[in-house]
């Protein structure tokens, strides 16, 4: 899963300072300076990357293409050897952080300053891949020191998990006798499509962002629509296997409770009824609204895309709150101690996804350090699949309820993977849109 975005995307708080030495050729003699990067907090803006020499000029920062970034690379090796010594007085000569150092030994990697604006992720400062990767170097820096490493490693290998945990519920008998085709395990079906495809996009998205600034926003387009495409197919694993078990959405169990506790004479049957009818709808008109609203955090007027992000990732779980419902009303710890347990750890790697995420931390504090190992995409990573895991818990729980006790309404084509179709269609819609948007506003 990402949420990344350089340049315009780059929102957060704070303040740091990075100092190194600049310097510059001028006819026959050379000028010395003393420049910073400063990460500085504006209003409205979010945080954005800038610098300025000590004089007061500020530094020219490359925006891509190859001839400026070589062009960067010499003045980076220039700074980096004779200028050492002609520092200010007083100043402390830098020590390059790590990620500079696999740089200036040839390897492939660049600073911010080095790579296009829609690249840079606030406080990450190096590591960077270059713009017009070929594909086979996209997929050798898979096993290269880069800020994307880990990024796709944290979904790939959950990915794998995830495939093996599937294939041997649908294909190896894991859900009992029934044929992987068995209208039952349609539901199913779906949930672990929408699990992998998340999966897959992510890693996708990661490994082959830089082969150019368009497919770089297709990709994660198609992420966020991924992820959306996810949350309704959880939804529809929650219809058939989770909810049909709960009290909650017994007319006569909510309607005896009403009467005990509040004194209510209601007949619950006409809401839970509507309430059953418009779910799915509900969920999939939500699931193209958030990827919408996803899309549209990319834009440059964006000032908190991180928070919308998450924001519009949380919406589509809102879904399972009868769940949350019958554990407050319902003794569900009681009668179902595994959703209990598995549904409340769930979320709770969720809110810690969802803290990493929006604050940025470790890199936050200090900037530089976390570039390559342990900044928050790859903590929001690691606890998104853990969340994931919890989650595949319980949908294996109630499908073996549902496959011991079918309830009235059983699942059919139209109602799972006819959905599923559908949604895909309007996200590829969505997606289209955008990219000719993109592609029009370039143009003028």
């Amino acid at each position: 899963m990402n949420d990344e975005g350089g340049g315009g995307d780059c929102r957060c708080s704070g303040e740091a300072q990075i100092h190194c030495n600049h310097s510059s050729g001028s006819g026959s003699g050379r000028e010395s300076g003393f420049a910073f990067v400063r990460l500085h907090h504006n209003p409205g803006s979010g945080c954005r990357f800038s610098k300025q020499h000590a004089g007061g000029r500020p530094l020219r920062q490359p925006v891509g293409g190859r001839q400026q970034q070589e062009q960067a690379r010499e003045g980076t090796m220039a700074a980096g050897g004779a200028d050492e010594a002609q520092a200010p007085p007083g100043a402390a000569s830098p020590k390059p952080p790590r990620a500079f150092l696999s740089r200036r030994s040839g390897g492939p990697l660049l600073r911010w300053d080095e790579v296009p604006d829609d690249f840079v992720e606030c406080f990450i400062l190096s590591g960077y891949r270059r713009l017009h990767c070929t594909a086979q170097e996209c997929l050798a820096s898979v096993l290269q020191p880069t800020n994307e490493t880990l990024n796709f490693w944290t979904h790939f290998i959950p990915l794998l998990l995830f495939a093996s945990k599937f294939c041997r519920l649908l294909l190896l008998r894991g859900a009992g006798d029934l044929p992987f085709h068995h209208p039952a395990l349609l539901p199913l079906w779906c949930y672990a499509s929408g699990v992998l495809l998340t999966f897959t996009m992510s890693c996708t998205a990661h490994v082959f962002s830089c082969l150019s600034l368009r497919l770089r926003a297709a990709f994660f387009y198609l992420d966020y629509a991924s992820i959306s495409y996810y949350g309704f197919a959880s939804t529809v694993a929650y219809y058939y296997y989770l909810l049909p078990g709960l009290s909650l959405l017994e007319p006569s169990a909510l309607s005896r409770y009403l009467q005990q506790r509040l004194g209510w004479h209601v007949d619950c049957s006409a809401p839970i009824a509507a309430y059953s009818a418009l779910l799915l709808p509900v969920a999939f008109a939500l699931a193209v609204a958030c990827t919408v609203a996803c899309c549209k955090s990319r834009s440059e007027w964006c000032a908190y895309p991180f928070a919308i992000r998450t924001f519009v990732f949380v919406m589509p779980l809102s879904m399972a709150c009868p769940i949350m419902l019958e554990s407050l009303l319902f003794d569900l710890q009681g009668h179902n101690p595994t959703l209990f347990v598995y549904f409340y750890r769930r979320y709770f790697w969720l809110l810690v996804a969802a803290f990493f995420n929006v604050s940025k931390i470790p890199e936050r504090i200090q900037p530089g350090l976390f570039d390559i190992i342990g900044h928050s995409h790859q903590l929001f990573h690691i606890f998104t699949f853990l969340s994931i895991y919890d989650q595949m818990l319980y949908v294996e729980e109630g499908l073996q309820h549902f496959l011991q006790e079918p309830p009235s309404a059983s699942p059919t084509f139209s109602s799972t993977v006819g959905y599923m179709l559908l949604l895909i269609l309007c996200l590829a819609l969505v997606i289209r849109r955008f990219l000719n948007v993109q592609e029009t506003c370039k143009h003028h």
